[in-house]
This record gives C-alpha cells, sequence and structure tokens, in this order.
C-alpha cells in the first residue's frame, strides 16, 4: 500500500509560538491509581481488591459521566494488566481469540470495589472552558498500579502483560 504512495509525499509542518496560541493548546490531564490484591500462595490466582483513582482533568462539567469514565478506564486497566491479550497463529498469522469466548475481558466478579475522586482545577490555559480530556487518564496508570501491588504482595516484578498465573509462578520462588 506504501508502494502505491511511494511518488506522492505526504508532509505537513506547523509550531506553536508562545504567546495567546501556544497558551491556549495545554491539555495534559493527570491522574493516580492505586491498587489492592490478593494474590494465593499455592495457585497463584491474582484477585483485585480495590481500586482508588484521582484525576485532575481541568473544570468537570458533568461529574456522573467524568466518574464513569474513570470507571471504564480502571476496569480496562484490569483487562490489560490481567487478561486482554490478542493471541496470532504462529503460522499463518490470523487471530486465534477473535471473539469475546476467547478474548477475555473483565467481568462483573473480576471488578473490585473502585473509587474515583475528581479533583476539580481551575486552568486558564487549556481553552476558554477550562476543560480536558478524562476518559484516557484512568486508563494509563491502572495497569501499572496492579502489577505494583502484585509485586508488594509477592515479591515478583512481571514485565510482560497481562499478568497470567504462568508467568507469576515462573517468577515465584518454591
Amino acid at each position: 500500500m506504501v508502494a502505491d504512495y511511494d511518488e506522492q509525499k505526504i508532509t505537513a509542518k506547523g509550531q506553536i509560538k508562545p504567546g495567546k496560541n501556544g497558551k491556549s493548546h495545554r491539555q495534559a490531564s493527570f491522574g493516580a491509581n492505586f491498587a489492592e490484591v490478593a494474590v494465593h500462595k499455592v495457585t497463584g490466582e491474582i484477585r483485585v481488591r480495590r481500586m482508588t483513582g484521582a484525576f485532575a482533568a481541568g473544570r468537570i462539567l458533568n461529574h456522573k459521566t467524568a466518574t464513569s469514565q474513570c470507571y471504564g478506564g480502571m476496569v480496562f486497566g484490569i483487562g490489560s494488566a490481567l487478561m486482554e491479550q490478542v493471541i496470532h497463529d504462529k503460522r499463518d498469522g490470523r487471530l486465534c481469540n477473535h471473539d469475546l469466548a476467547e478474548y477475555h475481558v473483565p467481568v462483573n466478579a473480576d471488578v473490585p470495589q473502585l473509587d474515583v475522586i475528581l479533583v476539580e482545577e481551575d486552568d486558564p490555559y487549556t481553552n476558554p472552558m477550562h476543560i480536558k480530556g478524562i476518559g484516557e487518564t484512568a486508563i494509563s496508570g491502572a495497569a501499572a498500579a496492579i502489577a505494583n501491588a502484585i509485586y508488594n504482595a509477592v515479591g515478583v516484578r512481571v514485565y510482560d502483560f497481562p499478568i497470567t498465573l504462568d508467568k507469576l509462578l515462573y517468577e515465584m520462588p518454591e
């Protein structure tokens, strides 16, 4: 596909200089995730017991939907940390787990107590409404918080997500 466009080059150039335009484009949202897990000593089964997230995203227009976005991001983080994995057939590259029967995502029983703290901030340099995005902020640190909680529980650091039983047991001392 790229070869078809080899002769046609697409380029773009832009910049934001300090001043009025530069100040109106600061959109960084900030957040922190905390997780508590239980890891069974013998089987290595991991259960997320509790998660708390604190997120600052400028002026919050609708607390209910902002909180729901954060809940969704934290649940997505549970899936990323512990279950969601795309598996390809090594022979032909096709997906082996192409449906929800094979591609595991968190269900209600996998989701612990979730607490969301929304930190309102007035950042006049974002935009005229002083708002920022919040949807992905909750996702970013959730999986890392779970991985750190597992490390604190058993003293084993697994770097390859999802953290499955085989990966954890392989690293655990006898």
